[in-house]
C-alpha cells in the first residue's frame, strides 16, 4: 500500500478556518502536556525514584523535545487537521494513518472521559452532597459548547484556562525558592535530598521507573501540530510554540518537582490525593489559608483545559478520518464558524460512554485508561517513523524547519518508547495490562481497515 500525495491531503482537508496564533498554539500544548498528573500525580514518580526523579523527567524530556521537532517539521511541511495520523497515511500507507487516527481518537475521547469525572469529584469537594454526575454532565456539556464555536473562541478559552495553571505553578515556585531561601522564615535549604537514602535511594533502576511515569506526563504536545490545521501562519508559529512549549514544560516540571523535594522529603511526597498532594504541602507551609481550597480550584481548571484540548484533537482525528473516506462523510462537514460540529459532537457522544463506565463499572475503565497509556506511546512512535520516511523522501529541505540531529535522534528516540513498553511489560499490574490491551486494540483497528476496505471496495464494485 502507498500513500497520498501532501497535496490530496491539504485539499481534501481544506475548510478549517486559521484563527489560532502562535500564544494560543503554546496554550493548546500546555493544556494537554499539563494537568492533574503534574498537580496530583507527581508523588507517583517521586515514590520511584526518590530525588532521582529529576534524571526520570530529564530523560523524559529528552524523548519528547525528538519527538516534538519530528513533528514540527511535518507541520511546517504540511499543516493539516489530521497531523501525524495524515503525515503517517503520506508517507506509510493507509493502513498506517487509520491506525494513527483512530487510536488517538479513542485515546481522547477515553481521557475526556476520566477528566469529566474527576471534574465531578473536584466539585464535591464544595458540595459534597451532590452527584458525580451532575457536574460531570455539566462540564461535558459546556466544552461541547465551547469546542462548536469558532476556533478563535476555543483558542481563547484553553488560553484562559491554561493559564490558571501556568499561574499557579508559578506561584509554586516562588514560594517555593522563598522557603528554600528563607525569606520570611528560616530556610529549608536543600537537606531533603540526602534523607531516607539519599539522592538516588532506588538506582538508576528507580530513576528509569521513574521516567516511565514521566513520559506519560509529557503526552499532549502533539496537540500544538493537530492544530496547526487552524494555525494563522503555521511555518512561524508552529515552531516557536514548540520550542516555547518545550521550555516552559522543561521549566514547569522540572523546577516544580526540584522544590517538591527540597520542601518535602521524597518519602512522604507520594500522595495524590488533594489534602496530601505536594502543592497543598507547599502552599498548607507556608502559611496560606485554604491551600486545598486553591489548589483544587487549580485541578479543576486543568482538568477542564484538558477537557477542552482533547476534545479539540479527537474531532480533528474523527474530521480527518472523514474526509479519508474512512469515517461517516457527515463527521467531514463544517458549521457556519468553520468547526467540524457534527465530529465534535459524535466524539461528545464517546465521552458520555466513557464517563458512564467510569462511573458504573471502574474496573472496565480501567481497560479504557489502557488503550488510552498505549496509545500515547503508540501515537510517538509512530511519529517519529513516519517523520524517518519523511527525510528519506525528500531530495532536497523542503521546510523552513528542520529537526536536528536526524535520523539519529529520532532513532534513539524509538530506541526509549521501545525500552519504556518492555518496562511496562515487566513491572506488571496495570502497566502489563496497558500493553497487552493496547496491542489487543490495534489488531482490532487492523480487522476495522480490511473491513472496511472490503466494503469499500464491494461498494464501488456494486455501483460499476
Amino acid at each position: 500500500m502507498t500513500g497520498i500525495s501532501s497535496e490530496v491531503a491539504q485539499a481534501r482537508e481544506k475548510g478549517l478556518k486559521r484563527g489560532l496564533s502562535q500564544r494560543q498554539l503554546t496554550m493548546i500544548g500546555i493544556g494537554g502536556a499539563i494537568g492533574t498528573g503534574l498537580f496530583m500525580g507527581s508523588g507517583l514518580a517521586i515514590g520511584y525514584a526518590g530525588p532521582g526523579v529529576l534524571l526520570s523527567y530529564a530523560m523524559a524530556a529528552a524523548i519528547a523535545l525528538v519527538v516534538m521537532y519530528a513533528l514540527a517539521e511535518m507541520a511546517v511541511d504540511n499543516p493539516t487537521a489530521g497531523s501525524f495520523g495524515t503525515y503517517a497515511e503520506i508517507h506509510l500507507s493507509p493502513l498506517a494513518g487509520w491506525m494513527a487516527r483512530w487510536t488517538y481518537w479513542a485515546e481522547m475521547v477515553i481521557l475526556i472521559g476520566s477528566e469529566a469525572v474527576a471534574v465531578g469529584h473536584y466539585v464535591r469537594f464544595w458540595a459534597p452532597d451532590l452527584p458525580v454526575w451532575l457536574p460531570t454532565l455539566a462540564s461535558g456539556l459546556a466544552i461541547l459548547f465551547v469546542n462548536t464555536r469558532a476556533v478563535g473562541n476555543f483558542g481563547s478559552i484553553e488560553y484562559w484556562l491554561s493559564s490558571i495553571k501556568v499561574v499557579a505553578i508559578l506561584a509554586f515556585i516562588l514560594l517555593g525558592l522563598g522557603m528554600i531561601l528563607g525569606v520570611g522564615a528560616p530556610a529549608i535549604g536543600l537537606s531533603n535530598y540526602w534523607v531516607d537514602g539519599g539522592p538516588l535511594p532506588f538506582g538508576m533502576a528507580g530513576v528509569w521507573m521513574g521516567a516511565m511515569i514521566a513520559i506519560f506526563s509529557f503526552f499532549g504536545i502533539e496537540m500544538v501540530a493537530v492544530a496547526a490545521g487552524e494555525a494563522r501562519d503555521p511555518g512561524v508559529s508552529v515552531p516557536r510554540a514548540m520550542r516555547t512549549l518545550l521550555a516552559r514544560l522543561a521549566l514547569f516540571y522540572i523546577l516544580s518537582i526540584a522544590i517538591i523535594l527540597a520542601v518535602v522529603p521524597w518519602s512522604s511526597s507520594g500522595a495524590n490525593v488533594i489534602d496530601q498532594s505536594p502543592f497543598v504541602k507547599l502552599f498548607a507551609g507556608f502559611g496560606i489559608a485554604g491551600a486545598a481550597t486553591v489548589m483544587n480550584f487549580v485541578v479543576l481548571c486543568a482538568a477542564l483545559s484538558a477537557m477542552n484540548s482533547s476534545l479539540f484533537m479527537a474531532s480533528r482525528m474523527l474530521f480527518s478520518l472523514a474526509r479519508a473516506g474512512e469515517a461517516p462523510a457527515r463527521f467531514g462537514t463544517l458549521n457556519a464558524a468553520a468547526v467540524p460540529a457534527p465530529a465534535t459532537l459524535a466524539s461528545g457522544l464517546g465521552i458520555v460512554v466513557a464517563t458512564a463506565t467510569a462511573l458504573l463499572t471502574p474496573r472496565a475503565f480501567e481497560y479504557l485508561l489502557g488503550i488510552a497509556l498505549f496509545g500515547g506511546l503508540f501515537t510517538w512512535a509512530l511519529i517519529l517513523i513516519t517523520h524517518l520516511r519523511f527525510r528519506r523522501g525528500r531530495k532536497a529541505p523542503s521546510s523552513a524547519f528542520r529537526a536536528p540531529l536526524s535520523p539519529f535522534a529520532q532513532l534513539a528516540g524509538l530506541a526509549g518508547l521501545l525500552a519504556i513498553a518492555v518496562t511496562m511489560m515487566l513491572a506488571g499490574g496495570v502497566w502489563r495490562l496497558s500493553v497487552m490491551i493496547g496491542a489487543a486494540w490495534l489488531v482490532l483497528t487492523v480487522i476495522a481497515f480490511a473491513l472496511h476496505r472490503r466494503i469499500a471496495g464491494s461498494s464501488v464494485q456494486g455501483q460499476g
